[in-house]
């Protein structure tokens, strides 16, 4: 893994297709190991602490991870920037193209 400058990590949890498997799959152990190898240990507790799972990670907004996690703040925005949100977006664009190639159904 590698630090970037800005607090984001290359991590190396990547599958075929180049992304992480979809968060919304993810048990709160599999939050803590992301946030863990991001290199984020302490405040991946936190998350642990909060038993916050990958369905709660889609769902967090920037103020629950600024106030409501106790990570003092710059740690808690690199977080949100660099991992919570990029995930969300993540989570989303691949439902949008799940539901793209979807069969239709027909109703009459």
């Amino acid at each position: 893994m590698e630090n970037k400058t800005n607090g984001s990590v290359e991590a190396k949890l990547v599958v075929e297709n180049g992304q992480l498997p979809d968060p919304a799959d993810w048990a709160f152990t599999d939050v803590v190991n992301y946030f863990k190898a991001a290199g984020f240990d302490e405040q991946a507790t936190a998350f642990q602490d909060q038993e916050i799972d990958g369905k709660s990670l889609l769902l967090m907004t920037r103020n629950d991870v600024l106030t409501g996690l106790s990570i003092k703040l710059g740690p808690a925005l690199k977080i949100y920037e660099y991992h919570v949100k990029p995930l969300q977006t993540q989570h989303l664009k691949s439902n949008a193209n799940a539901s793209l190639h979807a069969p239709q159904r027909v109703t009459r």
